[in-house]
């Protein structure tokens, strides 16, 4: 239903404070991660007509019974979802700074 919107959230987040959050971080890699998600499940939505043109936009905020259920999902299905990719994220600034990092500057020179 919505759970794209916790993504979302962090998203906007993530990309305002871009500028701010030192490169060795890669912050546009989950940028780049965060919106391609969120892009796939809203298209996803759209086509299941979870999303449509008009007001209120969601289906699920047009009653309050499903509101709720559309609440536990964000809490259920897209908190777990950003904390893989932020984790899946995280693995790969690990790697790429450990391989960066990993070789001495006097070695690096010798040749």
């Amino acid at each position: 239903m919505a759970c794209f919107l916790v993504a979302a959230a962090v998203g906007i987040v993530t990309t305002g404070l871009r500028n701010h959050i030192p490169e060795k971080y890669h912050i546009n890699w989950l940028n780049i991660m965060i919106w391609s998600g969120v892009l796939a499940l809203l298209v996803e939505h759209i086509w299941h007509g979870e999303i449509v043109p008009w007001f209120p936009f969601l289906t699920a905020m047009s009653d309050p019974e499903d509101t709720a259920a559309m609440l536990t999902e964000m809490a259920e299905i897209g908190i777990p979802m950003l904390l893989a990719l932020v984790a899946a994220w995280a693995v790969m600034v690990f790697i790429a700074n450990r391989i960066t990092y990993s070789v001495p500057a006097s070695d690096a020179n010798a040749e």
